[in-house]
């Protein structure tokens, strides 16, 4: 890369200033998000257990879908942040990625929306009860509507946020939850004058908040001077061959790699059902509150990958590492606060979903605790293994972390889960060893990526005569 300006290298302190002013909106971001995602689930528990569990199988399919095109079109940070760092015709080849970015949410959307239009299919072959299968497939049909508003917004908040704008973004995603309550609230139970349509109230409220989310971010671009500039939305239709190809190129890897991750979290809940119904629920408990402390580190991530996505198309190495290792450091102190959390006070934490005190929860509460106790030692590699993807993608390198990840989730990760959870006394406990062991495996081999990134030659800049 040609280094095509000079740049005064910040220091820690500046460093530090400015990833938290990106990784705190974020983090509230993708908090927010999760809670959209709850207020679903809230509303669809009370209409009973076969729609709850309906719609668990639905999002799993669609969750999982979204997420892969979410780290597809993710390729685009890295891009537009060195393109910003670089400075020369930064409008124009912003433009271009962002362009590209809408192209390849609506081509994979297409796609996305033809996976969940096969949910029932999926469902019955894997062996699902046809009568829960067939409400899935009814729920999926309407939510897979969502599927490319939601890409899009992430393209658009990847824009924003970008361009120094993250606020927006965590406006925004309050405004959808909102809007996903008042919509879940009238739809589901039929307020307002609206007709009860039960778990199909439920996906039609998620398209509209997709819906409501995608407007607000055209309204802001629009509206906000600094954003307009780069007029994202002119003559759309233009290609840019290659630069749909770098997204590809670099996003494919990241798709994949969310893949494995999910996957390997996707495959203990099926080893934890085929132990019990309480060691389930237990790690269904455990895991959404390591998935909650997992978002601060997931923006912290975010963050790692537009700081020195920006020093690196400076080609200014010095600040590349400094905001590596400063998103690092963010990320290993929150999460060491979180498994501190978890290992004094798990009891206190339980609260947030049910009753610890009553009798009828002593054995949930007594394989949550256990689940907690493991998913304190495994935040650290957690927050991590995250961050340091999040740095490497910010330096455009994402290949090869891709097969660091899939090696450890699901050779020595997924291994010792099944090993540990089905031929020994552990059963779930083994389970939740092979997680911890599998992201220890994916921080290590990602922590010596980054630290070895000048020797590995991924920050080899030429100096501009």
């Amino acid at each position: 890369m040609q280094q095509t300006h000079t740049l005064q290298t910040p220091s820690w302190g500046q460093e530090l200033r400015a990833t938290l002013g990106l990784a705190v909106p974020l983090a509230a971001t993708n908090l927010l998000q999760m809670l959209i995602h709850a207020v679903d689930v809230v509303f669809i528990a009370r209409l009973g257990d076969q729609p709850l569990a309906a719609s668990s199988l639905a999002i799993a399919i669609f969750g999982l879908t979204v997420w892969a095109m979410t780290g597809l079109i993710g390729a685009c940070a890295p891009l537009i942040a060195a393109e910003r760092g670089r400075k020369l015709h930064s409008v124009r080849e912003v433009r271009r990625t962002v362009r590209m970015g809408m192209w390849a949410a609506l081509g994979f959307g297409l796609v996305g929306m033809a996976v969940c239009f096969g949910g029932e299919a999926l469902l019955l072959a894997s062996g699902q009860d046809p009568k829960i299968a067939a409400m899935a497939g009814d729920f999926l049909a309407i939510l897979s509507w969502a599927m490319i508003p939601m890409v899009l917004a992430g393209v658009f908040r990847i824009f924003v946020a970008a361009l120094g704008k993250p606020g927006y973004a965590t406006a925004i995603t309050l405004l959808a939850l909102g809007t996903n309550v008042l919509g879940n609230w009238a739809l589901v139970f039929g307020n307002l004058g609206l007709p009860a349509l039960g778990l199909m109230g439920s996906a039609l409220s998620s398209v509209i908040t997709a819906l409501a989310m995608l407007i607000a971010y055209v309204f802001v671009i629009r509206r906000d001077r600094s954003l307009r500039r780069y007029r994202i939305f002119g003559r759309w239709w233009r290609p840019e061959w290659t630069r749909l190809k770098q997204i590809m190129v670099i996003g494919t890897p990241i798709a994949l790699t969310v893949m494995a991750e999910a996957g390997l979290f996707s495959g203990a809940a099926l080893l934890m059902g085929r132990i019990g119904e309480t060691e389930l629920a237990a790690h269904t408990l455990a895991l959404n509150l390591a998935a909650l402390a997992f978002q601060i580190p997931f923006g912290t991530a975010q963050a790692a990958t537009i700081r020195v996505g920006y020093h690196h198309g400076a080609g200014d190495r010095i600040a590349a590492g400094r905001a590596g290792w400063v998103a690092i450091g963010i990320g290993t102190g929150f999460m060491t606060t979180t498994a501190l959390a978890m290992l004094l006070m798990p009891t206190m934490l339980l609260w947030v979903y049910i009753d610890p005190a009553a009798p009828a929860n002593a054995a949930l509460v007594a394989f949550a605790l256990q689940y907690l106790t493991l998913a304190a030692i495994f935040q650290l590699a957690d927050g991590v293994q995250a961050v340091a993807a999040g740095a490497l993608r910010g330096l455009q390198d994402t290949r090869v972390p891709m097969w660091i990840a899939i090696f450890s989730y699901w050779v020595p990760g997924f291994g010792c889960a099944i090993g540990l959870g089905f031929y020994t006394a552990l059963e779930g406990t083994g389970v939740w060893i092979g997680l911890a062991t599998g992201l220890f495996f994916a921080a290590a081999g990602l922590l010596w990526r980054w630290s070895q990134r000048d020797a590995l030659g991924l920050t080899r800049y030429e100096t501009a005569a």
